[in-house]
This record gives C-alpha cells, structure tokens and sequence, in this order.
C-alpha cells in the first residue's frame, strides 16, 4: 500500500526536514528535503537542467527498478547524497516502467526564472503519477482504461451489515461514476471482489482506518488517504463544485451518504495529482445494483471475456472474446467493445437497438466505408482531456483536426443506413456527429500541417495565424536577404561602392567602409568600431533589425509557446462537444465492428422476449468455432417448465464448450451483438454464474474442494430464477460418496429453490435419476463412439444419458502407459461386476451407501478358483496390439497349459 502527502514526514536520515540542522544541509538540499517531506513514499522526480534527479533512498530504489546508474556526490548534514537521474525528454518511457511496477512519481520542475533567481532555483511539484491518474498516451493501454477507484464502508452495528460506497473516475476520459450497496459482513468479500473484477481498477484509495481489514482483497493496489477525506458534507461540496450543480438529485445520487464520501475523496486526490482543475469531469453516472447482468469474477474468468483463464495474453494464441470480436479502427471503439462486455444491461431495449442498428449496418453494406473513414480518426476522447488538462501536445491537435475533418464523410455513410426507421440509434449517432465549425477552423488556422512533437521546438503554430509570429519567423529566416538589400541601398544613398553589410558574434551587424570614403558617411551613421583601413558603423535602421534579429529565434519560441498556451485555453469551452463527439464515434465503431463480424461468421440476431426461456438452435462457440477446422454446433432449450438440464458425456466430448456457448451467446445477445447460431431467442437474464474447473487459492489458504464451494455457495445464495448456472463437476474434489451426495444437493436446490436455468455436468451418473422425479430437469448427454482401443468424439448433444464416461480411452489418448491402462481396466471390471452382484440397482435417494473400502474389500478377496483366476489374470497382462509374432506363439501356449491345470 502506498500513501501520498501524509502529515508525518518520514524521518530516515535522507528526508529529515529543512529545520532539523538546516545549517549543516546545502541550499538545494534544504529545498529538496522540504519537498520531499511532503511526498515520503513517492518517488521525486526533481528537475536540475535537463535531466530529472533522484536522492538518496529514491536514488537506489529508482536505480533498482529502472537499472539506471547509480551514483554518489558529497555529503549533505553528514549523509552521502547518493543521486540517480535521467534525461528530461525520454523521462515517459521510465515513468512507464515504474508506473507497471505500481509506483507513484511526484514531477518537481523549475519554476523560477535562473536568471534573477538568488540561491537554489524555485521548484514545485506539478504532478503526481499515479496508477489512477494517468492521462498521457504513452503511459496507458490503448484498448483498456485504468480507473481510480474510491471504496468507503459505513457499518449499521444495529442491522449487522454495511454500506459499501464506490466512486470511480477514469482520468483519461472524465468519466465519473458512483453507486452503493449494502451487505452483511459474511458476504461483503464476495460482493465487493465482484464489483472490483468489474470495474478493474488500476488504483484504490482507503481510509487509514480501512486499510488492514481489505489489505488481502486489494493487493498492491491500495493507496491511503486521512479518513476525513471520506466525509459528507466535504464529498458532497466537492461534487456539486465540481459539476456546477446546485444539487446531486438530478442525477440520482439522493440519500447515497456512502457513494457520495468517497466521490469527494476521490476528486481531492485526482485533482491534488494533477496540480489543476478536472475541466473534463462534467457530468455524474450513478448505477445501480440491478442496471447489468450479474457477472462475478470466477465468470468473468470462465467464460474469457477480455483475458484467458491461464494468462492475461490476449493475442493470436489466446484468443478471448474481446479479442475475436475487435475489429474496432479506433481505441475507443476497442476500449467501450470491452465496457460492453462486462456491462451487458438487462434492460432489453438497450440491446435492441443494438441489434436493429447492425442489422442496417449490414443491409445497406455500408461497413467497409465506415472502417476505412474511422481508421484515420485519432483517439480524440484522450486528446480531448488531455487538452482539459492542458498538456496535449501539438499532434495531439493536429490528430484531432485530421479527427474532426473525417464527421462530414462519416455523417454521409451514417444517413445511408440511419434513413430506416427501424434504426434509431444509428440517427441519434448521425446527429452527435455533427462537425463543430468553430472548433476545426480554429485549429485549421492555428496549427501547422506537420507540427513538431514538442512546443518547445518551435514549428508548431501555423503562418498566419498571428502576425507578430510570423514577424519573427521573418526575421530569423529572412536576415541575409534583408542585409543584401540593405546594403544595395546603402551604396546607393551614400555613393561608396565598396560599402559592406556584415556581422560577426562580438559585435553583431555593423556597416564597414574604408578610409579612404568617410567622408561621404551620411550623418546617421553612429561609429562602432575603428579599424587599421577602415571604421564601422551602425544606424537606426540597422540598429533595430540587429534588435529583432539576435533575439527573433528565442522571442519566436517564446511567441509561440504563449499562443499554443493561449489555443489550449480557447478549446476549453468544445470540451464537452468533443466527448459527445468522441462517444459518438466510439459507438459507431463498436456497432460497426460487430457488424462486420457478424456479417463474416454467419451470425445471426437474436430475439430477446419477456418470457423466461432461452431457446438456441445450432448454437456454437464463438472463439472455438474460429480455432477448428469444423465445428459441431448443437441446440439448447430451456423455459418455464425445463430449467435444468443434467449433462453427462466423456472428458472431451465437448460439455464445457457447450456449457460455455450458451451463456456467451446469451451474454452477447445483451451486449447487443448478433450470435453464433442458426437462431435464438433469449428471455429476462439478471446473472450468469460458472462453477467450472479445478484451481486452488493457496495465498487466501483455501484448497481446491475449497474454492468449488465457495463459488457453489455464492451461486446457490444469489441466483435468482432468472439467472443462467453453470455447474461443472461439482463435488469432484472429495471423497466418491461426499461429493456425490453435494452434487445432488446442490441439484435437488437449484432446481427446487432457485429454479435458475441450469446447465449441470456431471459424471455422477445416479444424478441422471433426478428428471424421473423432477419434470423441470432433462437429461442430455455428448456423444462419442469407440473404436477398438480407442474413441472419437462426435460433440453432438442428444437426448438421454451417456452410457459411460470413457474415461480410460481418454487418459489413453493423453499418453498414460499403456500398464496402467491394463490395470485401470482390469480393475473397472471387477468394480462394475460387484456393483452388479451387490446393487442391481443403485437409487439415489433411498439406497444404503456403502463405503469405498468395502469395495475394494471385495475385489481383493477375488474369485475362488485359483486356476481360473490364473489365466484371467494372464489374458488380462496380454496387450495383443504391443505383441510379436513369436511372442503372440508364446502367450498362446502359455495360456493352454495354464487351461490344462485347470
């Protein structure tokens, strides 16, 4: 955990305070120990020229972290200043570095003219870099945001429960929400990891007194601030300042006490970061518990949505769904692509218009027009905030012209399709496309066509734009034709033909004419300079065009400097014009890309009803379909009176991909996209839940079995009969019998209590008795055939159980000696035979359970004929496929004499 400008400075030796032996400490350290002392656990960046210096414990911290040099040079109150630096203008690729490694960067520059400065040039710290806070391109991913986020909890000792109150702002856009929820203290984890996963903040600020008890959910990426920055009256204050509101109802936020503390600390720690106002925050979001489907993290996990169950790689060799459907040509349009995937809305109609506006994207054929039009607009939502921010760079602007000249071509594509009425959304986007003439002629006029990088390189306002600029620009880039004409005249109005204009670094321009013709000097020329053949003058004219020359470089610099300052402040009031465009555009991408998708893959548009059903006809994975040559795509039914369905099947045979495809095509048909199936028809969906796999929690101490259930239990306490279970092996973890009376528990409750639509595998087969008892539950099984020793798996859902797992074909296929095949086999028989003679047949509910070792009690006391047992044991030791002729021979008169003893 990390803290910022704590009120007790850190006291090692390195950061001791101005006034402890402020005598003995140089004037430069006595201004860095004071600045430092407000920043004890950041690390400071402290400008001296061009490079940014580093001391003391933050010198060997940022030269163990960044691998710069690490050296020392004198001592200050007795302490060897060991320093670290690096070069101002590559400064963002190290800040990167630290910035992954979850550090914080205090920027301290010079302030202070050096020229009238007594003593140490004046510093300050300009900007705090943060996790959170970050705003600068070269820092962030382009496809992902990296909010701030606050969590402050208010207990009810008296109801025994809390208030959770998130506020998060992603600093890049301005985007600024918040929301509340109430727990009771066993289920507060859960919940809040469930928000965390959704909203995936890259900081998170708590208060001193909270920090221990949500240490083990955050970390690494806690940040404490005083717990006073949570109160009311102070948050509420900084909000409605903040929006230039006289009230928060507006939007919603009445009686949230819990949200609206942490908004207020929230904005107190982005705006001290960025030493500036947020101009760019102007409007509030407020969700509520109930706006999205449900998605708790094992889901977001399960399912990939933006990053696979192994690794965080979302490339070529693992594929994600974000990373299949993201045809985007903007970052925005990739970065809401993956809010929508993890913000699919319940309400319906917000996913039909979706639909309706990809379908006319598809119809009128109007996508590849769109794509290329939208590949040459720039990431303008973070241009437009860096410009809020006052530190946008001069392509930054000239991107955003380039931007702003591509609405008019986009506007035309929209109205080809937004013409049908069916269509509204994409007219709504027609309309907030509108190009904003002042603000793209005032760009058009000031920046050049091909800026510099930096403003301090000069080459960045365009010529005509301000006549003073190009005054001096004329100067500097015009002073030798301005002395060739000017000595012409001369000669001219004096008569001395050997009269010289020149210049030299001593004494700067000068007028030079020999002895032999000062008497012909006109009466304005003032003497510079006396030579051994001749004399130097100078006049008015001359005099001033030296004035403005010598200085016309750096005054040009300084000129323009002051006019791009002056351009960023007069863009201010298009800020919001900008983000409603820069949303616009992103929408439009998304759509355009899901169109695109849909239109390549034979997707097809779903129906969503107000009926509980989901009903999928040839339905198919949408990233495994794009990895196989071919692949099986299946149905899927559920309604009112078919809730659970109980899968069996062997390992392999495909029944997470078809647990999986059906709640991503679900998902998909809320997130607004088409889907892959034939077709689909969707009711109400509040949750989907996946209990699948095997993985253990060993930092949080929980097991394997652990960590099954735990997810079994948040989904049988919060799955409602509108949400979307999957069940996969549940109760593997443990003993035979233990798990499968969990299983069948966990079954008989989600069938009988939650009624959730179902999707339960298992290779229990006893559970497949459950639909004789309960009608809402189906059987359903995933085919496969065998052939001789081995099997193929057909990926087909059919109706029924599966009549056997086929569990030692597949850990043949998997490479287990084939011995231990023999043996497993061997011993199946003998467990299946006993079954037979001891259960004939097992009922679930009503039959004694006898334990493993009377099992295997019975195997071991084996058949009663010795001899017959003999050549069993030999035919079942012949592996007839792994045998030579001469040794097939062998085996053959070695199992007729073992026949002939008997």
């Amino acid at each position: 955990m990390t803290s910022i400008k704590k009120s007790t400075p850190d006291t090692s030796p390195a950061n001791v305070s101005a006034s402890n032996g402020a005598e003995k400490h140089t004037p430069m350290m006595i201004q860095y120990l004071r600045i430092k002392a407000d920043y004890p656990t950041t690390l400071v960046f402290y400008r001296m020229g061009d490079f940014y210096e580093l001391f003391f414990d933050d010198a060997e911290k940022a030269s163990r972290l960044m691998g710069i040099t690490l050296t020392q040079r004198g001592s200050s109150n007795g302490t060897p200043i060991k320093m670290a630096g690096i070069p101002f203008h590559s400064a963002d690729q190290y800040l990167g570095k630290l910035i992954k490694l979850g550090e914080s960067v205090a920027i301290c520059e010079q302030i202070g003219d050096p020229a009238t400065s007594k003593g140490p040039v004046e510093r300050k710290v300009v900007r705090v870099i943060t996790p959170g806070t970050l705003t600068d391109s070269d820092l962030l991913p382009e496809k992902s945001d990296r909010p701030l986020l606050a969590v402050h909890v208010v207990s009810h000792k008296q109801r025994k429960s809390v208030t959770v109150g998130l506020a998060w702002l992603s600093m890049a856009s301005g985007a600024l929400n918040i929301m509340e929820f109430s727990a009771d203290g066993s289920l507060l984890d859960s919940r809040l990891k469930q928000e965390l996963e959704r909203i995936s903040p890259a900081e998170i600020l708590l208060g001193d007194t909270q920090n221990d008890a949500f240490m083990h959910i955050l970390p690494g990426k806690a940040t404490t601030v005083p717990d006073w920055h949570f109160d009311l009256p102070s948050g509420q204050k900084a909000l409605l300042d903040q929006l230039s509101v006289a009230t928060l109802d507006g939007f919603g936020a009445a009686g949230l006490t819990a949200a609206i503390g942490a908004g207020g600390a929230l904005l107190r720690y982005a705006q001290s970061t960025q030493g500036k106002g947020l101009q760019h925050v102007r409007a509030l979001t407020v969700e509520s518990e109930n706006e999205f489907i449900g998605l708790d993290a094992a889901t977001r996990r399960n399912l990939e949505l933006t990053e696979t169950i192994r690794t965080q790689d979302t490339s070529a060799l693992a594929p994600t769904l974000f990373s299949l459907l993201d045809h985007c040509r903007t970052a925005m349009g990739s970065r809401l692509l993956r809010h929508w995937l993890h913000h699919a809305r319940r309400d319906q109609q917000v996913a039909r218009a979706r639909h309706a506006a990809v379908n006319a994207l598809m119809r009128t054929d109007a996508c590849s027009g769109l794509s290329t039009t939208l590949a040459a607009v720039p990431d303008i939502e973070r241009i437009t905030t860096r410009i809020a921010l006052l530190s946008a760079r001069p392509r930054d602007l000239a991107g955003l012209r380039a931007g702003l000249q591509q609405l008019g071509s986009l506007r035309a594509y929209v109205a080809m399709c937004s013409g049908d009425a069916d269509a509204p959304l994409l007219l709504t986007l027609q309309h907030a496309l509108a190009t904003p003439g002042e603000c793209l002629d005032l760009l058009e006029r000031a920046i050049l066509l091909e800026p510099a990088a930096m403003v301090r390189d000069g080459g960045v306002i365009a010529r005509g734009f301000d006549a003073d600029l190009d005054e001096l620009r004329g100067l500097s880039e015009n002073a030798g034709q301005f002395l060739i004409d000017l000595e012409l005249r001369e000669r001219a109005r004096t008569g001395i033909a050997n009269l010289r204009v020149e210049y030299n670094k001593v004494h700067g321009f000068y007028i030079e004419v020999t002895h032999g013709q000062t008497d012909k000097v006109p009466d304005d020329y003032r003497r510079r300079q006396t030579l051994k053949n001749a004399e130097r003058y100078i006049t008015p004219e001359l005099k001033a065009f030296e004035d403005k020359a010598l200085s016309a470089q750096e005054r040009a610099l300084t000129r323009e400097k002051f006019l791009y300052e002056r351009l960023l402040q007069d863009l201010a009031p298009h800020i919001t014009t900008l983000q409603d465009i820069a949303h616009a555009l992103a929408q439009l991408d998304t759509l355009v890309a899901l169109a695109d998708h849909a239109a390549r893959n034979n997707w097809c548009a779903p129906q969503l009803v107000a009926e509980p059903s989901i009903l999928i006809e040839q339905g198919r994975h949408p990233v495994v379909e794009n990895q196989i040559e071919r692949f099986i795509a299946n149905d899927c039914a559920f309604s009112a009176e078919r809730k659970l369905l109980l899968i069996t099947g062997p390992n392999m045979g495909g029944k997470s991909t078809f647990m999986r495809q059906v709640a991503l095509i679900t998902l998909l048909a809320y997130v607004g996209s088409f889907v892959p199936a034939r077709s689909a028809v969707i009711g109400p969906i509040d949750r989907i839940f996946t209990r699948i796999g095997a993985a253990d929690d060993l930092a949080g101490g929980r097991s394997t079995f652990m960590v099954e259930m735990t997810e079994s239990a948040a989904i049988l306490n919060n799955a409602t009969e509108n949400s979307l279970v999957l069940m996969d092996e549940v109760g593997r973890g443990t003993s035979t019998f233990d798990g499968l009376a969990l299983a069948w528990a966990i079954a008989k409750h989600l069938i009988e209590t939650t009624r959730s639509f179902t999707l339960f595998a298992t290779h229990y087969f006893e559970l497949t008795q459950l639909p004789e008892i309960h009608a809402s539950a189906s059987n359903v099984h995933l085919s496969a055939v065998e052939h001789k020793d081995s099997i193929v798996f057909l990926h087909a859902v059919q109706a029924g159980p599966a009549s056997q797992s086929y569990g030692l074909q597949v850990a043949q296929l998997a490479g287990v000696p084939p011995a231990v095949i023999r043996a497993a086999r061997k011993h199946l028989s003998a467990l299946e035979a006993h079954s037979v003679q001891s259960t004939p047949q097992f009922d679930l509910f009503n039959a004694p359970v006898s334990d493993d070792d009377e099992i295997e009690d019975a195997h071991h006391q084996g058949a009663s004929d010795p001899a017959a047992h003999a050549v069993a044991e030999a035919l079942a030791d012949i592996d007839p496929d792994a045998l030579t002729p001469r040794e097939a021979l062998a085996a053959l008169y070695h199992l007729k004499q073992l026949g002939s003893n008997a």
